[in-house]
């Protein structure tokens, strides 16, 4: 009798955990759907007609931008299409198999391109330097140029909100700007338009979200650990701010989306003698030609 006694309460707490999981994934999910559903309305992100090409690394963000808008492509009041895109970099021990296995489960058109950029990177990088700079540079090159054979009219990548402030910290601690990822890039040729539906969402949200769908995650094993990258003080500044002044991150993006260029000190965009704003604007997209194989022309986003 005690050992039927131990089996169902064992039994009704396994299904309690269900219960509660499958409660925190569906709150979770909405309020991922809803986030980026108002990003892409807010910023007009995507229109009718569009081929969006979902950009996937393996890493969480990009499975998760995929499958959020995958689920609101079924509902969206506007027809597009969605396509999945993959840079094989022929990183030693890369498992070629894992995302192609995904998306074939998931039924949707995809891309894996193939290109040797592992041994541009460390070739040019000393030994114990950075690598994702340039890795990232030829990567978003291979991919912009894929996009205009292919016919892509959106590019998505999958940065988050956190993202987005920690390029606006380092920016102004080690490049003396005040400039951030925005959430709709128009290269300056016209070319490319780079979407991130991400923006409004939180990476530890996305985060417990792709642990729940189980995502076959790859880990980036081209830079190894580089624990003192300028971008991981920052989000470890962020993690720390997060539990000790809960609110400050959320309102540290709300002033990000409410600038005032009057209260700045840039002439460029605000003509203090006459007290009226200048359009100003930048350079966003710029060509580099790399040592090395020849990828064609590689438009590099500047961060």
């Amino acid at each position: 009798m005690p050992e039927a006694i131990t089996a169902h309460f064992e039994t009704a707490l396994s299904s309690e955990a269900e219960r509660r999981q499958k409660l925190e994934f569906n709150k979770l999910q909405k309020r991922l759907r809803r986030e980026m559903g108002q990003a892409i309305a807010d910023f007009s992100m995507i229109e009718a007609g569009d081929k969006v090409m979902c950009c996937l690394s393996g890493g969480k963000d990009s499975y998760a931008m995929l499958d959020i808008l995958l689920n609101l492509q079924k509902s969206a009041p506007v027809r597009f299409d969605l396509i999945a895109v993959n840079l094989d970099q022929k990183q030693p021990g890369f498992p070629e198999e894992v995302l192609p296995d995904y998306l074939e489960a998931l039924g949707i058109e995809y891309h894996i391109i193939e290109k040797d950029t592992y041994s541009i990177v460390k070739e040019k990088v000393p030994e114990g330097k950075t690598t994702c700079g340039l890795c990232s540079r030829l990567r978003r090159g291979i991919l912009y140029n894929f996009a205009e054979e292919h016919g892509v009219t959106k590019i998505a990548l999958g940065h988050h909100r956190d993202d987005l402030l920690e390029t606006l910290f380092l920016n102004m601690f080690y490049g003396g700007k005040l400039k951030s990822m925005p959430p709709v890039l128009h290269s300056d040729d016209g070319r490319n338009t780079v979407i991130r539906p991400l923006a409004y969402s939180r990476e530890k949200d996305i985060a417990r979200y792709a642990g729940l769908r189980e995502f076959p995650i790859i880990p980036c094993n081209l830079c190894g650990s580089q624990e003192n990258l300028q971008r991981q003080v920052i989000k470890d500044m962020f993690q720390t701010w997060d539990k000790q002044h809960p609110g400050r991150l959320e309102s540290m993006f709300r002033a990000l989306c409410n600038v005032e260029p009057s209260h700045l000190a840039d002439t460029g965009l605000y003509d203090f003698r006459e007290g009226t704003r200048r359009s100003g604007g930048g350079q966003a997209v710029e060509t580099i030609e790399p040592d090395g194989p020849d990828f064609g022309r590689l438009d590099v986003l500047n961060i």
